[in-house]
């Protein structure tokens, strides 16, 4: 755990009188000091294209009042700083009055261990990896045009200093191996893109030789999309596939679920509380207590101990996803999802590990339902208006379903439709729910966030597919 006054001349107790002088009038607030380490290794055309270490040390003092957040934060943690920090907070604050919220709950559960993966394996043994992984894949075949691989790694030290002297800590581990893949052949290139990741050590994904189960993932993409027709165009049944699909759910269904839109009545939930807004089948829940996951945490950004919190249950809006600020000016409490992108951003209500549970349905029977539709199974990026949930996401892997069997993959299919319809519209719900393999970044008012996902196959009776018409 990082001793953020060990090289400066502010001791914690000036830190703690600060912060109780700045807030003991406003409804809440903190200093919120973190450390964060990063690392990102990459290899491409055969050769090793950079490898970047950064640290970045700092603090967020954050006043809150009614409505109003005011907010100053610096890379330099000393005495003068955070004293200018709190006159910052004062002229911002000026002549707004209100009750400071002690109430936050303490928590010892802990759901990934406070590792470094940063120093657990050397720059070294990295880089040989990285070259392993080179020579693995270019020796699939001639048809191996370009290989890319990189690792990403970060060790992020919190703590969190609250009116009163009340303090709360958390190390975050987390890191990401992906790999790229361009296939060619008859000259028509396509390319397959795998990776993985969570709060973990790199070892937990590389060991035995696990580097090599993503390394076949992205050369089999790749290498279905090489055999692929166009996609068909119009409305159809569409099957998503288990686990990475989600994503989906997260984009036009989840950020609508945020406190924030939801009180300001910018959501087309925000009226909805109790009310029947998808099929009896969906059950969709936020949860970040998940062991090791990448949106997973011990506590959040404000300190609050995160949970599962249960969105939407048969079918029907049961909560919202709430930071302080939210939950207080809504008279409901925090979920433990305030969270924001380093001490130099304020919190917001953010998703953790977004999932759609289980139903009773298998895949086989939801494929052998459709006479004509499509069956995604994986997504690449897309456009999201996440107030309204309208959305347009490009497939990465998809394949035809004619009469009932799955049939040739294809090429070039969207998504479009809109979340709140798209919900309604959800006719079975599979058993087979399986979580993202740990890459998500969530984006949201500039702030990015790591994030999962996570659902089993569902049938969509009718959902518009932009393709090329056949």
């Amino acid at each position: 755990m990082n001793n953020f006054f060990e090289k400066t001349d502010l001791i914690r107790k000036d830190a703690e009188n600060i912060v109780s002088e700045t807030l003991h009038k406003c409804d809440d607030g903190e200093l919120y000091l973190e450390n964060t380490k990063n690392e990102s290794i990459v290899l491409d055309d055969n050769k090793i294209k950079g490898s970047n270490y950064s640290t970045d040390l700092g603090y967020g003092f954050r006043a809150v009042t009614g409505e109003v957040i005011a907010y100053s934060h610096s890379n330099e943690i000393s005495k003068e700083s955070l004293k200018r920090s709190r006159e910052n907070l004062q002229i911002t604050l000026k002549s707004k009055k209100g009750s400071y919220n002690h109430s936050i709950s303490k928590t010892n559960k802990k759901f990934y261990k406070d590792i470094n993966p940063l120093e657990e394996k050397s720059l070294n043994s990295k880089l040989e990896i990285l070259r392993e992984i080179n020579n693995y894949i270019r020796s699939k075949g001639s048809i191996v045009r370009q290989v890319t691989a990189n690792f990403m790694g970060e060790h992020k030290d919190i703590e969190i200093i609250r009116s009163g002297g009340e303090i709360l800590k958390d190390i975050r581990p987390l890191v990401r191996f992906n790999v790229s893949v361009i296939l060619e052949k008859n000259g028509k290139q396509e390319t397959g893109v795998y990776g993985v990741g969570g709060r973990q050590s790199y070892d937990e994904y590389l060991n035995n030789y696990n580097w090599k189960k993503v390394c076949d993932e992205a050369f089999r993409i790749a290498a279905v999309n090489l055999d692929s027709k166009p996609a068909p165009a119009g409305e159809m049944k569409v099957v998503l596939g288990p686990g990475w699909p989600a994503i989906l759910i997260h984009e036009a269904i989840g950020h609508g679920l945020e406190g924030d839109f939801n009180r300001k009545k910018t959501s087309a939930f925000h009226n909805l509380m109790g009310e029947k807004v998808a099929s009896e089948d969906v059950t969709i829940v936020d949860d970040g207590t998940l062991q090791n996951r990448r949106g997973s945490l011990n506590i959040d950004d404000e300190g609050t101990p995160t949970e599962k919190t249960v969105l939407i249950e048969n079918g029907i809006l049961k909560n919202y996803m709430q930071d302080r600020l939210n939950a207080r000016l809504m008279n409901t409490r925090s979920t433990g999802s305030g969270r924001r992108e380093s001490y130099k951003h304020v919190v917001l209500p953010r998703m953790r590990n977004t999932m759609m549970l289980n139903g009773k349905y298998s895949q086989d029977e939801m494929i052998a339902s459709v006479d004509k539709g499509i069956f995604a199974v994986s997504f690449g990026g897309g456009q999201v208006d996440i107030t309204s949930g309208k959305f347009v996401f490009n497939c990465t892997e998809a394949y035809e379903i004619i009469n009932g069997k799955i049939g040739s993959p294809i090429k070039g299919a969207t998504l479009i439709g809109d979340g709140p319809s798209i919900l309604k519209k959800v006719s079975l719900v599979g058993n087979n729910m399986m979580l993202d393999p740990g890459i998500g970044t969530c984006g949201k008012s500039g702030q990015g966030v790591p994030v999962g996902v996570a659902q089993p196959s569902i049938l969509i009776d009718k959902m518009t597919v932009g393709g090329t018409q056949i």
